[in-house]
């Protein structure tokens, strides 16, 4: 055996997932982007792009499950059923983002432009699989928002109506967490756990989020059991571990030096 063949042969025995096929990220990428188009875009045509989304859900469905493939098409069937709501409530949160950044111009703009709607399209979509009990799918498309916009929000997350990310880079939003109606989040928000131990995956480890609270860039909240109360504000580069009552103003205060240069 030569070297090269020696190496190859270390590689190949060393791969301990034999039916690992990356072709599934790439397809769930397409798939997302089409089923994003289907709901979007007023030259897609519905019907024929909706035969061609189940035919490629049950592609990608195949290769991440390799067990009971039977229940693939209950999934598609029930996910089929939910779209017009998640649609609904996606034109909520386009809407919340004309309503609240004045540098929209129309909603059109949100629909095109905006990766934090992006951000949410793909986080409902994903969600509503991950409910589906889908296996490895719901991940994968928010992966993909992920990469796009540099928002991570996680598909078990559970948010309300009309919601709001504005710039959306750096915006982490954990598995557990708890947003409700009309939230506002701006760039490099953190809703995540005070500690991560596998231990603690059944256990809610993420913060909630009541009614109309708006979150400012670069606040830190974590803890499952953190409330943010509603109508409250969250100031930027906050750092909160403790629940706050409804109708706070929460904010940091930094000291700033100057002198003259000599």
């Amino acid at each position: 055996m030569t070297a090269k063949e020696s190496i190859i042969h270390k590689i190949m025995s060393s791969k301990n997932r034999p039916h690992l096929d990356f072709s599934l990220k790439t397809k769930t990428e397409k798939f997302t982007d089409n089923l994003f188009h289907t709901l979007f875009d007023a030259t897609a045509c519905v019907a024929k792009n909706i035969e061609q989304l189940e035919i490629d859900f049950e592609e990608i469905y195949k290769l991440a499950c390799k067990v009971d493939q039977e229940y693939c098409g209950t999934i598609w069937k029930n996910f089929l059923s939910e779209l017009p709501e998640i649609l609904e409530n996606l034109n909520l949160d386009a809407q919340e983002l004309v309503n609240n950044d004045p540098a929209s111009n129309n909603i059109e703009e949100v629909y095109l432009a905006y990766p934090g709607f992006y951000a949410i399209a793909i986080y409902r979509f994903s969600h509503e699989l991950f409910l589906l009990n889908t296996p490895l799918i719901p991940r994968l498309m928010s992966e993909y928002a992920h990469s796009k916009t540099g928002t991570d929000i996680h598909p078990g997350a559970t948010i309300g109506k009309s919601f709001f990310i504005d710039h959306a880079t750096g915006t982490v939003i954990g598995e557990t967490c708890l947003i409700k109606d009309h939230v506002k989040i701006y760039q490099g928000v953190t809703l995540g756990a005070l500690q991560v131990a596998k231990e603690l995956k059944n256990v809610k480890r993420h913060p909630t989020v009541e009614n109309n609270v708006t979150i400012y860039a670069n606040a830190t909240i974590l803890g499952g059991e953190t409330v943010i109360g509603e109508n409250s504000v969250i100031g930027g580069n906050v750092w909160i571990t403790e629940s706050i009552p409804k109708n706070s103003l929460v904010y940091h205060k930094p000291e700033t030096k100057l002198k003259q240069k000599k």
